[in-house]
């Protein structure tokens, strides 16, 4: 017989009664009855329930084993009895009984539980992870995690994609996010970077001649936490291809990405084809270039009914649309009829609060005596009946609906729209369940005007081919330039950017001239990229969808740490491990730093 186990704690059924295993594992939960203790012992597989009688010479020291004790048990499999077959377990219709028992771990006692995965203080669970993966669903999670990896890797495989290990220490870039600096020893004051993004790495690989690229990529970047995303670092699937226009990516990746989600829906269904929808549509219909299409409302530009005060007694949204701003209106469906002025009220505070914005107007719509749609809340409460009506034409809205408007500078207005959208979906339980629903968003543009330094900025990536060549860098208003640049967005989070990439280093030094870049700054901060570009480039694209977001959707968890097996705090610190942490000084001397810390307040 095998030293720890003969079987796992989820195997054993009606099949094995009669034999005698040996079973390793934790001791889940304990129940003393009068006449036998039962244990349910655990191990990465499953349960197994053991059955441990008073006659048993060990029996007392069964008893005072603790919570989460690794131990053994041999013993021979009995059937239940049929009112105590357990449907849930796997193993739910055999026990142990308990014939010889061996601790080989004792645990102290637990400073958090692990059977009945109660809520827990985050900074608990992350400071004894090791116990918190214990838990069934975040081990779940992390088991679902490889699995997908594994899905991922096997279907890129089979579409002729290599898999290449990208440089772990590299040059610092300017990409969009701090970097992580480490110090060089040999090279005193000289600094490696930890890769935010294999991106320059990825496109010489394509410049070198091997055609299709992928890698499980890990990144890092210096950013502040938040639900989607871990401080610190990420993993991503990056893909580069050769000789590739924007649809070839799409029809590569799309059925990639489609089958993974199927793989792992667990009833859930995955909507195909992935429309593709333009940068500006997106934000004109839901305010944001990452929309969550299980929300059926579509915001409304309504700005032109406010520019005649005389038919809308509203100065204020006047006042706005006069100065260049918008009015974007938030249907409501039914929420008048179903839903008490708090509802409006809130919806209002919220904007105020959370988003940081003057509030949203708003319009509860019931009906007059004469039969007409009317409301008695400001926004709307003074139309002219003919103006009343084309509005709520527009807006396909009558007696009992509700609306809601967002009004400011059009980036203001439009954002608080998009979030309220959102918001609003969610409170009238609008939002499709059971179902992901991917997106392409396309045609991104190349610049924007970057207000805080008063000048002209890229707006996504600045590695991107814009579209129209040279020809439209030349010719067109910067702001006015589409690239081909593109994100997968799915149930309203962004999987993945992607581009198709500027490979001429003539398109390439006009781009960041326009960007205000001129061609020493190009020549020093990505030379390893415009150097090779000299020697023959192949036209490539490609783009690098999230492994922890996929993982998150799949898993339906709130929280990008609860696919993570060893995630960071919201402060970016590994509080298992007392990461970031002090050095000695030796260390720094040899690395030839000294520190300058802040003087405590």
């Amino acid at each position: 017989m095998h030293e720890f186990r003969t079987h796992n704690c989820n195997e054993l059924n009606t099949s094995n009664v009669g034999e005698t295993v040996r079973l390793s594992g934790w001791v889940h939960r304990k129940r003393d009855h009068p006449n036998a203790l039962f244990v349910d012992l655990r191990d990465h597989y499953g349960l197994t329930q053991v059955v441990v009688y008073p006659d048993q010479p060990f029996y007392e020291q069964v008893k005072r084993t603790t919570p989460e004790s690794v131990i053994q048990i041999t013993g021979e499999v009995l059937p239940r009895d049929a009112d105590q077959v357990n449907p849930e377990l796997a193993t739910g219709e055999v026990e142990l009984r308990a014939d010889a028992f061996e601790v080989h771990s004792s645990a102290d006692q637990l400073p958090l539980p692990v059977f009945g995965e109660p809520d827990y203080p985050e900074d608990i669970r992350l400071k004894h992870r090791y116990l918190d993966l214990r838990r069934e669903k975040l081990h779940k999670n992390i088991v679902l995690r490889g699995q997908v990896i594994n899905s991922i890797r096997r279907r890129m495989i089979e579409l002729g994609f290599n898999e290449f290990q990208t440089p772990i220490l590299t040059a610092s870039s300017p990409e969009g996010a701090r970097d992580f600096l480490v110090p060089s020893r040999l090279n005193p004051g000289k600094f490696y970077a930890l890769p935010q993004a294999p991106q320059q790495f990825k496109q010489l690989i394509m410049v070198a001649g091997f055609d299709k690229y992928f890698q499980i990529a890990p990144c890092f970047r210096d950013e502040d936490a938040r639900a989607d995303r871990s401080p610190g670092e990420f993993y991503q699937l990056d893909v580069e291809m050769s000789f590739a226009t924007q649809e070839d990516v799409f029809n590569v990746i799309e059925p990639v990405m489609a089958g993974v989600f199927e793989e792992f829906a667990e009833g859930r269904t995955v909507e195909t084809p992935f429309p593709r929808i333009p940068y500006k549509e997106s934000m004109a219909k839901y305010g944001s270039d990452k929309p969550d299409l299980r929300n059926p409302l579509i915001l409304n530009d309504v700005s032109d009914f406010f520019t005649d005060e005389d038919l809308t007694g509203f100065g204020l949204f006047k006042k706005i649309v006069g100065g260049g701003g918008k009015v974007i209106a938030i249907p409501a469906p039914k929420a008048a009829a179903e839903k008490s002025r708090k509802f409006f009220d809130n919806l209002d505070k919220w904007a105020k609060k959370e988003m940081q914005m003057p509030g949203l107007g708003y319009a509860r719509l019931s009906e007059g005596e004469d039969g007409a749609t009317k409301s008695q809340d400001p926004v709307l409460k003074n139309f002219k009946p003919d103006h009343l009506v084309k509005i709520l034409d527009q807006l396909g809205l009558t007696a009992g609906d509700g609306v809601f408007f967002a009004a400011g500078k059009v980036g203001d207005a439009y954002k608080l729209a998009g979030a309220a959208r959102d918001v609003v979906g969610k409170e009238l339980g609008l939002i499709e369940e059971g179902i992901f629903k991917f997106c392409w968003v396309v045609d991104y543009p190349m610049y924007e005007y970057d207000e805080d330094n008063k000048k002209v900025d890229f707006s996504h990536n600045p590695f991107s081919m814009p579209q129209g060549g040279m020809e439209a860098l030349e010719t067109m208003e910067p702001l006015d330039i589409l690239a081909y640049q593109y994100d997968i967005v799915c149930n309203g989070i962004e999987l993945s950017s992607g581009a198709i990439r500027n490979h001429r280093p003539d398109i390439m030094y006009k781009a960041f001239e326009i960007a205000g870049y001129d061609q020493q700054t190009v020549d020093t901060e990505f030379a390893g990229m415009i150097n090779a570009f000299k020697y023959g480039a192949p036209p490539h694209g490609g783009l690098a969808p999230g492994i922890d977001r996929i993982v998150m959707l799949l898993a339906g968890a709130e929280n990008i740490r609860e696919v993570i097996v060893f995630p960071m705090n919201q402060q970016a610190q590994d509080l298992m491990m007392n990461a970031p942490s002090d050095v000695e000084s030796k260390q720094l001397r040899e690395l030839h730093l000294r520190l300058d810390l802040p003087k405590e307040k």
